[in-house]
């Protein structure tokens, strides 16, 4: 397999305005293919399917009435499902990340009774883990390690209680890189407690192929917007016999089946989730095949260079050796600048600590706040992003440094991009 970053940018129809982007965390690009896959699906979603005729015996049977807007639900159903290694069916759509942590909460209320208790940690983004906890009055956290931000997996054998109904955590930190233990907290969790464990995949879906039964994840969430697609998210359950569990929310739907789960989304943005998880499975390709190859196949299960989710798995894997190498330039050349911290990296307690990251990385340049360094990287034609305030950058010291500002790569960074950042940064401290 080949990863020509080359070919990866010129997917990306933005990158010839003229910035530089390190804010994939943030506001990713969208690929060329998930824009016009977009605007495609507002165009015909409204179209009427054409009827089909079947014989049966003597008589003639025809069928129709659905319109196209029902296929590109379908269709991004089953690239969800694609993405992270599991079947359409269980596969529940939502207009965000947010909603759907809600509506599982709702659904949730049969399996709560008396005792209860959910158990977060604030390594997740504060608005899904608001509305898990807004679901039962006990409440438990567990805490990363202040001085790396990894999630400490053993101290989910004494937290899990026989009462605890869900557990949530993300697969990897959105503003720090870390990656979580998935693996290791779901067993700790399932030995403790019949429960289920929710995992935000979202951060590490970005660099890494994800495989939901590796990680033995109870329910997978996705923000696709996130990914560089459509402003839309899902959430994947283990089996089709959880959603027999909870309540519907779509009366009108089957009992006991993802649509139960769905409140209406738009059929147009849809149209731009198989587009994104075929450019995702598209940005390698095996060596001498040439682009045609790596693009053969769209929006089909089973396209050139065999099904949909082989040539994603490939594709990320390359893509991840790719940005892992990046992602550890990144760290050297802003490490090595005397004047900067890079939270969870640099300082007496993080210093020879062996931690698995992302390409994403938090950093404070001492004496200077942290939104004069963004002004002085958006002046020289940097885009990166001032950390929010409070949270687990705030417990790490972020605020008594002046904030920090946070850089992360995407498929089309390359080494300029590093140097030009280190540059910039050098120059304020």
């Amino acid at each position: 397999m080949v990863y020509d970053v080359a070919e990866v940018r010129g997917q990306y129809v933005s990158l010839g305005d003229g910035w530089t982007y390190l804010n994939a965390h943030d506001r990713p690009q969208i690929p060329e293919r998930v824009a016009a896959g977009v605007a495609r699906a507002f165009r015909t979603s409204a179209a009427p399917l054409p009827p089909t005729t079947g014989r049966v015996g003597s008589h003639t049977r025809t069928s129709g009435g659905g319109f196209e807007g029902e296929l590109h639900l379908t269709a991004a159903r089953l690239a969800v499902a694609d993405l992270v290694g599991s079947s359409p069916e269980k596969v529940v759509l939502g207009s965000s990340l947010e909603q759907l942590y809600a509506t599982l909460a709702r659904a949730m209320r049969p399996m709560w009774r008396r005792g209860s208790s959910v158990l977060l940690t604030n390594l997740d983004r504060p608005e899904l883990s608001h509305q898990l906890a807004a679901a039962t009055d006990h409440v438990r956290w567990a805490q990363p390690d202040l001085g790396t931000g990894e999630l400490p997996a053993y101290q989910y054998e004494r937290l899990v209680e026989p009462g605890t109904r869900l557990v949530s955590l993300p697969a990897a930190h959105e503003l720090l890189g870390t990656v979580t233990p998935v693996t290791e907290i779901v067993d700790a969790a399932h030995r403790a407690a019949r429960l289920w464990v929710l995992v935000d995949a979202t951060t590490y879906a970005a660099y890494r192929p994800v495989d939901m039964g590796e990680w033995g994840a109870d329910i997978v969430g996705v923000d696709l917007a996130r990914l560089g697609g459509p402003q839309l998210a899902a959430l994947v359950f283990r089996d089709e016999l959880m959603l027999r569990r909870l309540d519907p929310v779509d009366p009108a739907a089957e009992r006991g089946t993802n649509r139960s789960l769905e409140f209406p989304v738009s059929e147009g943005l849809a149209g731009g989730v198989a587009p994104l998880v075929d450019h995702l499975a598209s940005l390698a390709h095996p060596a001498g095949s040439g682009a045609s190859g790596a693009r053969g196949g769209s929006g089909a299960r089973g396209g050139a260079g065999g099904p949909r989710r082989d040539r994603l798995v490939r594709s990320a894997t390359e893509m991840a050796a790719y940005l892992r190498s990046l992602g550890r330039d990144l760290v050297t050349f802003i490490g090595s600048l005397p004047a900067v911290h890079i939270l969870g990296v640099t300082g007496e307690v993080a210093q020879g600590a062996r931690v698995d990251r992302v390409p994403r990385i938090s950093f404070a340049v001492r004496g200077v706040p942290a939104e004069t360094v963004h002004r002085r990287l958006l002046d020289n034609g940097l885009v990166t992003t001032v950390a929010p305030t409070g949270g687990l950058l705030s417990d790490m010291g972020a605020d008594e440094v002046g904030g920090a500002v946070t850089v992360s790569l995407a498929p089309f960074n390359q080494s300029h991009d590093i140097e030009h950042l280190t540059r910039v940064v050098a120059s304020l401290a």
